[in-house]
């Protein structure tokens, strides 16, 4: 939906980019711009800055960027023009609606509202006489009732049509129990049959860090059930990617660690007993945008996986990207039980916190986990673990941490620490080694070292790019140099995301409008925070003349470019050709 220009401008007049950044993000004023740590990615030192006379935001970490619309588009995961609704109604102005447009948001808002219900429905059937083998069930693994009530479990009674026809009693439609994945749908003979998805499970609401009931997972009774547990599909108000189990809950405690479980049973049964910090990734692998989640709310997590092999595999995956956050990793080994769950129940809660206390760092989890793979009683397997083992300490950032495991994997080889020393040191250096061939070819490749960092983006021209990223950032910071362009249009421009912004800042210059990144439209976020990278650079030499220079060179590469096959191209090449054989004038 295409919002008129003038209420975009006093949309973003009204939501000053410092004010609305500093609800989610702590800033520090230096100099002319706002600086603090990114809510995008994990990080220890601030690279998130905020620029108030440029309306815009630009991490230099992981280069995200835009103004104030699209800062609330990333940070609440909404659509632009639902991003618009939340500033307009933010300052309490009027959003001029179009009766066609369809809003996300409000879709969104029905299936948080179904959702909601549905828990309710499900909650209601496990405690009626319906639910007495889940809650039998239940009883079995070990959960109280505060516990149940807590985490809103339910229960989805055997048959394909009950949640359907308690929902429609509501209000609520079949399509929207589809979108919603309450509901799955077949076609025979032409006639679509709608059905309940979860039927005799154990039903575990999805919450999400504002509330919101976003989806559910729903464990088989039945012990015949192929599906042990049916996990929700993505839909406009559930990401994967994204949601970790009880993190709702976790953003409270008191605890300046999180417990970072494998599934939903075990961060249950951590809370049950008393360790309210306790999360879930849902059985599969953590992904990077649910560290980044974590990392904004400590400092150390606590791994505790299954003990089998991809447990251990998914736990040194996630140790990298923990690691790379500025999150510093624990390992929880449980002894004589296969998880926290069964762990808890067996032995109690004192075990499990003194299990906790004297938790190994990932160095040494990640020295003991290669230490398994070999057999240091043959010759052959201590060459080739101390090898290994050089390898990985050399990667290890602190010397002193160097040092330390160095001691550690010779007293196993049974050596001198001079000779594993002498190991790591030759690791270490092949690494440096390898990491300054690696910049010295980026630096021999000025055209991969001009390229944008988002990904996606490419300059097919590098000497045109540059001077077109110029031409922005004088324009941003001067717009009547608009005046001196010569006609330049952004069909000039070798880099199409360049011109477009270009055209899109004249057009509005020319209607005596804000001229700014934080007002463009019809940009993707992936865009925007290249351009806002751009005006965030550092700050042109602006004059006639210097903007003059670089139209000139935009012109100069687009007539080496040739004729791009439009009419008003094949015209001017025309004209030219024309007048080199003297038929012109």
């Amino acid at each position: 939906m295409a919002f008129p220009p003038t209420f975009i401008d006093e949309l973003v007049a009204r939501n000053p980019i410092e004010d609305v950044v500093g609800q989610y993000v702590q800033l520090k004023r230096s100099g002319a711009n706002y600086f603090g740590l990114c809510p995008f990615h994990g990080e220890k030192t601030a690279s998130f800055s905020v620029a108030p006379a440029k309306q815009i935001y630009y991490c230099f970490g992981c280069h995200k960027g835009g103004g104030v619309i699209n800062f609330i588009m990333d940070i609440e995961n909404l659509s632009y023009p639902d991003a618009v609704r939340f500033l307009a109604k933010r300052v309490n102005l009027e959003v001029p609606e179009d009766e066609q447009y369809q809003s996300r948001y409000k879709q969104q808002e029905r299936l948080w509202r179904l959702c909601k219900q549905a828990a309710r429905y499900f909650h209601a059937q496990l405690k009626a006489d319906t639910g007495r083998e889940a809650r039998a069930y239940l009883h079995r693994r070990g959960l109280d009732w505060a516990t149940v009530t807590k985490f809103g479990i339910g229960y989805a009674p055997e048959g394909w049509h009950n949640l359907i026809p308690a929902m429609k009693q509501l209000g609520f439609t079949e399509e929207e129990l589809i979108a919603a994945d309450l509901a799955g749908s077949s076609e025979k003979n032409g006639k679509k049959n709608v059905f309940d998805r979860f039927r005799n499970r154990i039903i575990f609401p999805l919450i999400d860090l504002r509330g919101n009931v976003i989806g559910f997972s729903g464990r088989a009774l039945d012990k015949n059930d192929k599906a042990k547990y049916i996990n929700p599909r993505e839909t406009v108000i559930f990401s994967k990617r994204k949601y970790l189990f009880a993190m709702n809950l976790v953003k409270n405690t008191k605890r300046d660690f999180i417990i970072v479980c494998e599934g939903p049973m075990d961060a249950i049964a951590c809370h049950q007993f008393g360790f309210d910090c306790a999360v879930a990734s849902q059985g599969t692998a953590l992904t990077e945008d649910q560290v980044n989640v974590i990392s904004k709310y400590t400092d150390q997590v606590v791994m505790t996986y299954d003990n089998d092999a991809a447990g251990q595999n998914a736990t040194q995956r996630a140790i990298t990207m923990f690691e790379k956050a500025g999150v510093r990793v624990r390992i929880l080994r449980l002894k004589d039980a296969k998880d926290a769950d069964e762990f808890l129940h067996k032995f109690g809660p004192e075990p499990f916190e003194v299990l906790l206390k004297g938790s190994a760092g990932q160095a040494d989890y990640r020295l003991d986990t290669l230490r398994r793979e070999f057999d240091l009683e043959k010759d052959e397997d201590r060459v080739a673990f101390s090898a290994k083992a050089a390898d990985l300490i050399s990667t290890f950032p602190s010397a002193v941490e160097r040092e330390l495991y160095a001691g550690k994997a010779a007293k196993l080889l049974n050596i001198s620490l001079e000779a594993m020393q002498m190991e790591i040191q030759k690791a270490w250096r092949r690494r440096q080694k390898q990491q300054r061939r690696r910049e010295e070819r980026k630096n021999l490749t000025p055209a991969y070292t001009s390229q944008p960092a988002v990904k996606g983006l490419r300059y097919e021209n590098i000497r045109s790019a540059r001077a077109e990223e110029d031409l922005l950032r004088q324009v941003l910071k001067e717009p009547r140099l608009f005046d001196a362009d010569g006609g330049l249009t952004g069909n000039d421009f070798s880099a199409p995301v360049l011109g477009r912004a270009y055209d899109a800042l004249r057009a509005r210059y020319k209607q005596g409008l804000n001229v700014s990144l934080a007002v463009l439209e019809d940009f993707t976020p992936e865009e925007l925070t290249h351009l806002s990278g751009i005006a965030g650079n550092t700050e042109p030499f602006v004059s006639e003349q210097a903007f003059t220079d670089c139209v000139r060179i935009v012109k100069e590469e687009r007539r080496k470019a040739g004729p791009s096959g439009d009419q008003e191209d094949l015209m001017a090449l025309r004209k030219r050709l024309m007048e080199q054989k003297g038929y012109g004038g």
